[in-house]
């Protein structure tokens, strides 16, 4: 069995933003899922959805993207109907509890960052990911297994950036992993960037999940400036089985 990690990001790593309350916290959340159960239950059971509720067609797919989804804008304008919402959001639901994944989302407070390593500092992003895979690298070992690393693509710069930050990982380690930790159970050198637009499954569940963990996150610090919502506190309740946890221990939130 082969693991893959599919990574959101929400937020960005400009520090110089971190004053702004909008700005001021990166989040990136990883989805394991074994590639296997991909494609025999979660791929076709997201695709059966979008064909139901959204006319989706193998020549040109419907790609979940949250922010589209909660604006109902085009293509899940069937949205705005009210009753059409709740039916859809159920069968989603259900689906995003029933299939088997496991959650690992860090959050960094990049104001805090900024002023207690005035000096010396990590990049935002760099920090986080080393954070996020060391936890996959745990879970690997736990499972005894290899696996991959999948991002979503943002474009040129971006991407080059990330993929930048994961070789560094792979070649230097952490504080806490060594290079040969992550050598032994990442089987790629290369971090796979791929657009949304492809219609990967995992991606589109990173996307789905990515913000509501992250809300959660800042809710349980206090730093959360809005009240959560009906959804968000719907997938909240089902992330709590999906963190990463042995033993009574969750290691699949981390505050930094």
């Amino acid at each position: 069995m082969k693991y893959r990690i599919y990574i959101d990001e929400v937020g960005n790593p400009d520090l110089e933003s971190s004053n702004d309350p909008n700005h001021r916290f990166l989040s990136l959340t990883g989805i394991i899922l074994e590639l296997g159960y991909v494609e025999s239950v979660v791929f076709p059971q997201m695709e059966a959805l979008k064909t139901k509720y959204f006319h989706s067609h193998p020549d040109d797919p419907v790609i979940f993207h949250r922010k589209e989804m909660v604006n109902a804008k085009k293509p899940f304008e069937v949205l705005k109907d009210d009753n059409i919402q709740k039916k859809f959001d159920s069968e989603l639901l259900s689906l995003m509890s029933r299939w088997e994944y496991t959650v690992i989302t860090v959050c960094l407070d990049k104001k805090n960052h900024k002023e207690t390593y005035a000096t010396w500092r990590y990049d935002p992003y760099h920090y986080c990911l080393a954070v996020l895979l060391e936890r996959f690298v745990f879970f690997l070992n736990r499972m005894n297994t290899q696996g991959d690393v999948m991002a979503e693509s943002r474009g040129g710069k971006e991407d080059k950036r990330l993929k930048t930050s994961f070789v560094r990982l792979w070649e230097q380690g952490t504080d806490f992993v060594e290079p040969e930790q992550f050598q032994k159970v990442l089987t790629s050198k290369q971090l796979k960037v791929k657009p949304k637009a492809n219609n990967i499954s995992g991606l589109q569940l990173a996307d789905l999940l990515a913000h509501p963990s992250r809300n959660e996150i800042l809710n349980e610090q206090r730093l959360l400036q809005k009240d959560l919502g009906f959804f968000a506190k719907k997938v909240i309740e089902i992330l709590q089985k999906k963190y990463d946890q042995r033993d009574g221990h969750v290691y699949g939130k981390k505050f930094l």
